[in-house]
């Protein structure tokens, strides 16, 4: 596999990765009655439409249909995407649940 190719499949699987992220974000904000895009907007108030967040809202299941989606393990996910402020608004809403 040459350079390019390899840059090419390493840029896809981590954009499917950030998918799978976005979707775990979103599907944890269904589960706690929280709406995802209000969530993101929190974080991120400059950013336009999220188009990844959007088609993952496509993708989420009423929570009653989902499988529970632990507090750590969705800010494990986040972390390691590099979404610290996303995360900061996850955690505030964690300790408003908690209160």
């Amino acid at each position: 596999m040459d350079h390019k190719k390899l840059e090419e499949k390493i840029i896809q699987n981590y954009q499917g990765e950030e998918k799978m992220m976005i979707l775990v974000f979103a599907q944890w904000c269904i589960n706690h009655d929280i709406n995802p895009e209000e969530l993101y907007l929190r974080a991120y108030p400059n950013q336009a439409t999220n188009i990844a967040l959007k088609e993952a809202m496509e993708l989420v299941v009423p929570k009653d249909e989902a499988g529970e989606i632990a507090n750590e393990t969705l800010l494990g996910v986040l972390s390691l995407f590099g979404n610290d402020d996303l995360a900061f608004v996850v955690t505030e809403e964690i300790a408003k649940m908690n209160a």
